[in-house]
């Protein structure tokens, strides 16, 4: 099984990267909290991998910090939650926020997450409660400041991705970039973005 690859970024979108290592790309499936913090293209990078072996395919799944490799271990070992829905939940909530939402059965917040409703969320804060105590809020990555022109082209792809109508994100969007004067990180405005979405 693979555990992790260092190689060149060849490249990154919201939901995936590649990584050139001495010639072979793999392609690796990531959250939004690591792509915010992938360095520039064709940089050298180390990330965390977990192999995912189907009948049908073999998945990459990438992770800047251990933390986040772990909560996604957790969050797939629960029934009727795969790759796709634990990266969704790891691109909506920062590990602190997860461990929170879990330990204080949070359901709200957990539903808040594109694809997991209210019997969902019940079920991920009742099998991990006692588990995620071993995951190190400490090492939840920093934001990182996104090049500001397309900034908005950017966070819409991003949260359509993650499930969210793209209408809805549209007038997410707008309304916040209304409310600042000055134009956000694209990480912060995601953010934001999510934090309005979650009330409606």
């Amino acid at each position: 099984m693979i555990a992790q690859l260092t190689g060149q970024l060849a490249a990154k979108a919201p939901s995936r990267i590649i990584l050139d290592v001495q010639g072979v790309g793999y392609e690796a499936f990531i959250p939004l909290s690591t792509y915010f913090a992938l360095p520039d293209l064709r940089a050298s990078l180390t990330i965390n991998i977990l192999t995912h072996v189907r009948e049908d395919a073999i998945q990459l799944f990438g992770f800047l910090t251990l933390p986040e490799k772990e909560a996604f271990v957790m969050l797939t070992s629960i029934s009727g939650v795969g790759g796709k829905l634990a990266l969704s939940v790891l691109s909506t909530l920062s590990i602190p926020d997860l461990i929170t939402a879990i330990q204080t059965d949070d359901g709200e917040k957990l539903s808040s997450v594109p694809g997991i409703g209210k019997k969902s969320a019940s079920r991920i804060a009742l099998e991990l409660k006692d588990k995620v105590a071993r995951l190190d809020p400490g090492s939840d990555l920093p934001t990182q400041p996104a090049l500001p022109d397309k900034i908005q082209d950017d966070a819409a792809s991003a949260l359509v991705n993650l499930g969210y109508r793209p209408r809805d994100v549209k007038d997410a969007i707008s309304k916040i970039s209304r409310d600042h004067a000055s134009p956000f990180p694209l990480d912060d405005l995601i953010r934001e973005v999510l934090k309005l979405l979650s009330k409606h």
